[in-house]
């Protein structure tokens, strides 16, 4: 039952049987064959099967509520009386926000790797909201995010600061004091990320509460390393985590000019389900913590 319940929540998840497939390292047929045991077991039926596509029926959706309920019962038994002794779990799979996945989440899963190599990993990078409902749905195990701390059906926890600093090219001598005001922001050419980043988003309330309209921007793009990448070869500017820089920084590409008696801070939480945690999962949190720390 256990198996069959598992492969039902992979289908759900990507509503898809060939992708379920891939991802369960089974054949196609197989999996068709569960949901079809599953659906005459319960006289009901799961998915709706298109021509293209597949997706949950109501009675679908309702059976994923119990299907996830079982399955956490079933991973906390299994810890309780199987894995006693095991330090990690063989598969972790949680979801952080772009600039951890980026710049800080890769060298700490490659220190761990060097440690416990028999630990598998599935990383996805997120904005803040679809990381959170992938918790809530049970198809991570947690995630790394720059949390609201208002959704009751999550635990937040801090795990580091961030600081949104105003760069520009290393070479760049506009400002030899290294520092400006908050007016002379306003006037800057400035690089900027798009709608929907976390970052922007910061940024956004930055203004609000400084009662700053909208900075001068010339150029949106998609990613930190794009807006790096352009900085390299103009003099223009952009707001970006501190996180994001410190290789520039140390290696003169970039710089930071200081917004005078202004900060942008924010803070990156754990976020998991309120509730039940594995031992295990708490286990790697603690990794994560004493590795950036060191």
């Amino acid at each position: 039952m256990k198996t069959k319940l598992h492969i039902f929540k992979i289908v759900a998840k990507h509503l898809s049987f060939t992708k379920a497939a891939e991802q369960l390292f089974v054949s196609q047929p197989a999996v068709s064959k569960a949901i079809k045991n599953l659906e005459e077991e319960y006289k009901t039926t799961l998915f709706i099967r298109k021509r293209n596509s597949i997706e949950l029926t109501a009675e679908g959706k309702s059976f994923l509520v119990y299907t996830h309920k079982i399955l956490a019962i079933y991973s906390e038994m299994e810890e309780q009386f199987l894995h006693k002794k095991e330090l990690f779990p063989e598969f972790i799979s949680f979801g952080v926000s772009t600039t951890l996945s980026n710049y800080i989440i890769p060298k700490v899963i490659a220190k761990f790797r060097t440690q416990f190599p028999q630990t598998k990993f599935e990383i996805i990078s997120d904005n803040s909201t679809n990381i959170e409902e992938l918790i809530l749905n049970d198809y991570i195990d947690f995630g790394i995010t720059e949390g609201s701390v208002t959704n009751t059906k999550l635990h937040f926890e801090k795990f580091i600061k961030d600081e949104i600093v105003l760069v520009t090219n290393y070479k760049n001598n506009s400002f030899k004091k290294g520092s400006i005001d908050i007016k002379t922001l306003q006037n800057l050419p400035i690089i900027e990320r798009e709608k929907g980043s976390g970052t922007k988003d910061i940024i956004d309330q930055f203004l609000k509460d400084n009662n700053i309209k909208k900075l001068n921007s010339v150029v949106s793009l998609n990613s930190t390393e794009a807006i790096k990448n352009y900085l390299y070869h103009s003099d223009d500017y952009a707001l970006l985590s501190i996180h994001a820089i410190n290789n520039d920084l140390i290696n003169n590409k970039l710089k930071i000019i200081d917004i005078n008696s202004q900060g942008i801070e924010r803070w990156f939480y754990f976020v998991k389900r309120t509730g039940y945690q594995s031992s295990k999962i708490e286990n790697f949190e603690k990794f994560i913590r004493m590795s950036y720390n060191h």
